[in-house]
């Protein structure tokens, strides 16, 4: 394991011993837990970004725009289609789709 060395601020130093005492944790792993839950953040919201963005290209373009629209209309009526046949609720009858 990497040594690092960090200077803080008075304030900040005193929260991390205070915590580090109430939870009978070293300040070291209290550092590495932050910065490992900051990293992991850091890196989902990148991801995340990264979709809106692909997703917004591909509702830009007319053609993928109707094709993804088919894709999670079908993706419903199946998951429809499932609930109703698990739950004995079709209100039409087999193979009716009421919500259409």
């Amino acid at each position: 394991m990497g040594n690092i060395s960090v200077r803080l601020p008075e304030e900040v130093e005193a929260v991390l011993e205070r915590e580090a005492h109430l939870s009978h944790r070293s300040r070291s792993e209290l550092v590495r837990e932050a910065i490992t839950e900051y990293v992991a953040r850091q890196e989902r919201q990148r991801f995340q970004e990264q979709m809106a963005s692909a997703a917004r290209a591909l509702a830009a373009d007319g053609d993928s725009r109707g094709e993804a629209l088919d894709i999670a209309e079908g993706a419903l009526d199946d998951g429809l289609d499932r609930d109703a046949e698990r739950h004995g609720n079709d209100p039409v009858g087999p193979g009716e789709r009421w919500w259409r």
